[in-house]
């Protein structure tokens, strides 16, 4: 039986990290604000033992999930501090768009992450845009489009942006699609296909 929102909160502090990070995951499935300051204080104590970075993983994930956004302010600090674990600042940049993003539009987090220069920062923030839907205005998606351009045809930055863009304004978005589209990643010309039709059909014109 799954656990409640109760049980889960509670689960936070188990010695197992296993158990930890069960609790987390549920809670992201739960989604519900009150978990968010046993979130922010289990992920405190958390932080710094690099042996559990799949739980620092979920609770981070957990928070945007719960909209808990007393948090953001410990999420950026955690987000500039150098570090080897790509898929910790993948969370980060993921949730802190997902918390700063509905109140002061999502470019401003975009930004910032990009500002940060931590190409695992952008994705996890490309990511939360995408599956938020969020429409961006032009002067960001160029910036986006630059700093992507230059990457490796290859590198899997390219796929949460892919996925976005379906949502982005303005010709040079069409370029990047086809781009993408024609490249060599399976993954990634499959979300540009699919913004693609996504994309002409809001734009109401042909690709």
């Amino acid at each position: 039986m799954a656990l409640t929102l109760e049980e889960a909160t509670m689960q936070l502090s188990h010695k197992a990290s296993a158990k930890r990070r069960s609790a987390a995951k549920r809670l992201a499935k739960l989604a519900d604000e009150a978990a968010g300051p046993a979130l922010l204080h289990a992920l405190r104590r958390e932080i710094g033992d690099p042996r559990t970075w799949e739980t620092q993983y979920e609770m981070v994930m957990a928070l945007g999930a719960c909209d808990h956004r007393p948090a953001v302010e410990f999420l950026t600090e955690l987000a500039q501090q150098p570090t080897d674990d790509t898929a910790l600042h993948l969370a980060l940049g993921d949730s802190i768009t997902r918390l700063r993003g509905p109140q002061e539009g999502f470019a401003a987090p975009l930004r910032w992450c990009m500002e940060q220069g931590d190409p695992s920062l952008l994705d996890g923030a490309l990511r939360a845009a995408a599956e938020s839907r969020a429409a961006l205005d032009t002067e960001t998606v160029d910036r986006i489009l630059d700093f992507l351009d230059p990457l490796d045809p290859h590198d899997g930055l390219r796929f949460w942006a892919a996925v976005a863009a379906a949502e982005w304004p303005g010709e040079r978005v069409r370029h990047f699609l086809e781009s993408c589209a024609a490249g060599p990643r399976a993954d990634v010309a499959d979300a540009a296909a699919t913004s693609s039709k996504n994309w002409r059909r809001d734009q109401g014109g042909d690709f």
